[in-house]
This record gives structure tokens, sequence and C-alpha cells, in this order.
């Protein structure tokens, strides 16, 4: 068994007072530091972080990919645990790290987020498993993706993966009108940059895109099973692809 392989926690922020406290809390005996760049939050978040001695940064926003990329340089350690604010590890994904603290074999680890809606966990509509690579190298890829579809890639052909047990605690919204906003400026972002690669939709395209989304994750992602919270989580998520494609 090898030493205890140090990690940096690192989580980009703007104005998550309603979060970022249970996010850090959660990270305790897991991080060897944690390391928070915040856009210039007008609210409680910095006030917060210093409470509980992470290294504190502020840059303005400019995207989520340049700005999880630039978060990682802060960090001390070249292995990284990459967290949202509104995150937090479960006790048995806090195991799981503590365990391969000890024994690291691979590049990447990914873990399975579980999603809290106004109060319900979601377990099917398209958001569970989420799976998402979170623990990693940093020194074998980066974060790319499209905006705001972020994600770390492992470079090299030769990069190896686990999954670990335990879920990525995600509270994610705490109203239906929380939802349609981030819904509609997800849209937006998505809307862009199709515009930047020159993708333009016929004109019955976001008519179809919206139906097999609505489709996909309410009867085959069996959507229904969330009961009340599923038909809104697959209607808007239906309605942010019929954003995307009708306002690019």
């Amino acid at each position: 068994m090898q030493n205890p392989i140090p990690i940096s926690a690192v989580i980009i922020t703007f104005n998550e007072e309603k979060n970022i406290e249970r996010c850090l809390r959660s990270l305790q005996g897991i991080a060897d530091e944690i390391v928070v760049l915040d856009s210039f939050s007008t609210d409680r978040t910095g006030e917060i972080c210093r409470a509980f001695g992470v290294r504190f940064y502020q840059h303005a926003f400019d995207g989520h990919i340049e700005q999880k990329n630039r978060a990682i340089t802060f960090a001390s350690y070249p292995h990284i645990l990459s967290l949202d604010a509104d995150e937090a590890l479960s006790e048995t994904l806090r195991e799981s790290i503590l365990k391969v603290k000890t024994n690291w074999t691979a590049d990447g680890y990914y873990m399975n987020r579980l999603t809290n809606y106004c109060g319900q966990w979601i377990h099917h509509s398209g958001w569970y498993p989420d799976r998402k690579l979170r623990l990693w190298d940093a020194r074998k890829g980066k974060w790319g993706g499209v905006n705001p579809h972020d994600r770390f890639e492992l470079t090299g052909g030769d990069s190896n993966t686990l999954r670990l047990s335990g879920d990525l605690l995600h509270y994610s919204y705490y109203s239906e009108k929380e939802l349609r906003r981030q819904t509609r400026y997800f849209a937006e972002i998505a809307a862009r940059q199709l515009q930047s690669r020159g993708k333009k939709p016929g004109m019955f395209k976001p008519y179809f895109k919206t139906a097999v989304k609505f489709a996909r994750n309410y009867i085959f992602k069996l959507g229904f099973l969330d009961g009340k919270a599923g038909l809104t989580i697959c209607r808007m998520a239906a309605y942010g692809t019929y954003l995307k494609y009708k306002k690019s």
C-alpha cells in the first residue's frame, strides 16, 4: 500500500452562499487543500470560504471550461477532485476516495451524480446515473467539451479509468422557477456555440429534436417513475432543446 496521495479539491463559484458550506464540509478529511476560484461573488460566498480556510482566488468568468482549467493552475497537487459548489460527497463516495488515496491505480475515476430537485432525489429522467469524471491526475488531461457542457478529457489513447462506489450529491434546483431560468441560460449558451460553428438548423429540426428529447427522457429513461417532478424535468429538458435550436 502506497503512502496517501495528497488531493487538491477545486471548485469554481459565483454567488453560492446557499450551497458552498455543504460542499466544503463534505470535503473535510478527504482533500489536503481546497482551492476556490470565484467570479467576484456579491453575496457571502467569499466569507464562508475563508472561514473554512480554503485558498480563495477571484477571476472574471469567461466560460465554464476556461474557468475550470484556470482553477487547476492554483492547485498545489496534480491529483484533483473537482466539485461544483452545489455538489457534495456522499459518505460512501468519501470512503471510496479515501481508499483511492492509498491505492491510486488509474488516470481518472468516474462517479455517479445523483441530483436533488425541490427536495426529491431523481433516479431517472435522464438525470441518473449521470456519470462524471471528477477525480484525476491533472497532468493527464484538461477540461474540454462545449460550453456549458464541460467535461474533463484525458489525453492519450492509453488512459485508464475506474468507477467509484457512492454518489456525488447534486443539490440543483430549489424551485421550478430556478430550473426554468437555468434551462434558458444553458440553451442560450448552447445556441451561441452552434452559431459560432456555423450550424443552421432547418425549419423542422427544433420541433423534431424537442420531441425526441422528451420521449427519450420521459419514456426510455423512465422519467415517469419520478412522478410529477419527472414530468417537469423532462418537459424542461425538451424546452431547452427547442430554445437551443430555435435561437441558433
